[in-house]
């Protein structure tokens, strides 16, 4: 029998005080995945879960181009602690899910058919979609189609519009990250470099997304948890313009666009492109970052949770 939100208020062990890991960051209560399928076969789709299972109120939050759900743990705590269940997949070839034996099937098609299996395992009609870069396209593609499950849309650093000079360099920069490091160390050291346009981070956030971005090896040595062949849309001479104003312009849900004022990725003059042919589009520019705002600091998170609510 079908319960509709109206009826069916957030169970109030959702508030619960957060566990917490080693790092100090919050942890999340519950892991799971999926299987999704592509041409090569079947694969694993692996996710943490937050908050109380039986609430209706969902979250889905879909992290960027090399990244993994880990990288929401502060937001999802947030929000799980207002009631909702939050859900943070590895995309394919990301964190603890499964490698797609094509490489040129890491696309916006096979990603969003991973995530409506997702959806469909959470046994709910509607979630609030929360997607970094990468995960804000599949979220355009998937909210642009008929029918659509996604109730609210947040973009956090992407649009229907990105300029090839931008994908070129994100491109390049994971193409050209080392697969191994000697120590954590040296490995948090580089991604703090590397990944400098998410902002003036604390050495523990910092730790948080490294220690979550590579796996231990026998060795000794620190290996990344992503696929090299991720990256196979970006092959040098393949780089043009991304164009998605066609499902944009189809949206019918409410969307708020976050942007990092230094951000090459979205474009000021996107945002007001959006805002002229979205739907109810609201936008906020976070100062001192760029591409993308980590979503781990305070005055981040605010916002989201004041608008989903």
């Amino acid at each position: 029998m079908k319960t509709s939100l109206a009826k069916r208020a957030p169970s109030k062990a959702a508030a619960k005080p957060p566990l917490f890991a080693l790092d100090g960051m919050p942890a999340p209560d519950r892991e799971g995945f999926v299987l999704g399928v592509s041409k090569g076969g079947f694969h694993r789709i692996a996710y943490v879960e937050w908050g109380d299972p039986r609430s209706l109120r969902v979250a889905v939050c879909v992290h960027g181009l090399s990244r993994q759900g880990r990288d929401f743990d502060v937001l999802a705590a947030a929000l799980a602690a207002k009631g909702w269940r939050v859900i943070c997949p590895d995309l394919p070839g990301r964190g603890k899910s499964g490698w797609l034996p094509d490489p040129d099937e890491y696309t916006l098609p096979q990603y969003a058919m991973d995530l409506t299996v997702l959806i469909a395992r959470l046994g709910v009609e509607k979630v609030d979609w929360i997607g970094t870069s990468l995960g804000g396209l599949i979220g355009i593609v998937m909210a642009g189609q008929p029918n659509a499950p996604i109730n609210r849309l947040v973009m956090n650093d992407v649009g229907p519009f990105l300029p090839w000079q931008a994908l070129q360099r994100l491109g390049m920069s994971v193409r050209n990250t080392p697969d191994t490091f000697p120590t954590l160390a040296a490995a948090t050291a580089y991604l703090r470099t590397r990944l400098a346009n998410f902002g003036a981070l604390t050495d523990e956030q910092w730790l948080h997304l490294t220690r979550h971005s590579l796996t231990q090896a026998p060795n000794g040595t620190w290996r990344r948890l992503s696929d090299p062949n991720i990256t196979a849309a970006f092959k040098p001479g393949w780089f043009f313009n991304l164009s998605l104003w066609t499902y944009w312009d189809t949206i019918a849900c409410p969307v708020l666009v976050l942007r990092g004022a230094e951000s090459d990725v979205l474009l000021p003059a996107t945002v007001a492109e959006m805002k002229r042919r979205g739907p109810g589009v609201e936008a906020v520019e976070f100062p001192d970052c760029g591409h993308a705002p980590a979503l781990l600091d305070p005055s981040h998170i605010a916002p989201i949770v004041a608008w989903l609510e």
